[in-house]
């Protein structure tokens, strides 16, 4: 995109790759799912970039950043997060993740709950002990060889077939996947972060954004963990699954706009003199 920059930054003993809107504006960085990258945040990013500086990161194993022998448990990500927040000098971004990315932002949130102005997560990885040992044994991983095995072109005409997402994202996603490295999927390794622990951490305003089809956090799940924290909010999209910024893009970018808003407004009556 016109006036978008891509750069690499050292952090936590790694590079890191991001893509970054730019601008003398208050931040906010997007972490992605498993098999994606920092540049599949590009739809959310256009229309954020007005308001906000958004950055982009590939997460360790994705995209271009570096994909080491070992390091791939949330408390690793979590602390890449970190790295490049203090590489870039951003002061209190607001933190924005789905699936993995959901996840590794609740670690960050409760790991460093000064660090951050606002926290939303996507349909974040919340599994159950079981439904993460079923994860972890199911044919994933041996999925994802055998795509790296055939052209990019047979994954683009499969994708292209079986869902009605715009072209771009499915070309985004496709080279995304095909940049996702075999390590990556340890993160699939039981045990999780306790989700209810982190979300009893929170010291932020948050939200939670779910779908209402096949979503990995279901509503009552939901309900229980905004009855945990007085500053976690819940907003549920309809016709949305565990993709819910993709199956529904426009409504979802809303409901991140109106969140942000909140958290501008919420800071400029808190420290008038502050940019976010």
């Amino acid at each position: 995109m016109p006036g978008w920059t891509t750069g690499i930054c050292e952090a936590n003993g790694i590079d890191v790759h991001y893509l970054r809107t730019g601008g003398d504006k208050p931040p906010v960085v997007l972490l992605h799912g498993l098999m994606l990258n920092g540049a599949c945040w590009t739809p959310l990013a256009r229309a954020l970039e007005a308001d906000y500086d958004v950055v982009m990161p590939d997460a360790r194993g994705h995209g271009n950043s570096s994909a080491p022998d070992h390091g791939y448990h949330y408390d690793n990500l979590a602390a890449d997060v970190m790295g490049l927040i203090d590489a870039l000098g951003l002061a209190t971004p607001v933190l924005l993740g789905h699936s993995m990315g959901g996840m590794t932002a609740a670690v960050v949130a409760s790991q460093n709950p000064k660090r951050l102005r606002g926290l939303v997560l996507a349909d974040p990885t919340f599994l159950t002990p079981q439904r993460q040992r079923e994860v972890h044994e199911s044919d994933v991983v041996d999925q994802h060889r055998r795509i790296l095995s055939q052209p990019r072109e047979d994954l683009l005409a499969e994708m292209h077939g079986k869902n009605s997402r715009s072209r771009e994202v499915i070309e985004l996603f496709s080279q995304a996947r095909f940049q996702t490295s075999i390590r990556a999927f340890e993160v699939l390794t039981p045990p999780n972060p306790d989700y209810m622990q982190l979300i009893n951490t929170l010291d932020i305003p948050s939200l939670l954004v779910i779908g209402d089809v096949g979503s990995v956090v279901s509503p009552e799940v939901a309900e229980e963990l905004a009855g945990l924290n007085q500053h976690l909010k819940i907003v549920q999209i309809p016709e949305a699954g565990h993709g819910l910024p993709y199956d529904q893009p426009e409504s979802f970018s809303a409901i991140v706009q109106t969140f942000l808003r909140s958290v501008k407004k919420m800071n400029r009556e808190l420290s008038p003199t502050e940019k976010f």
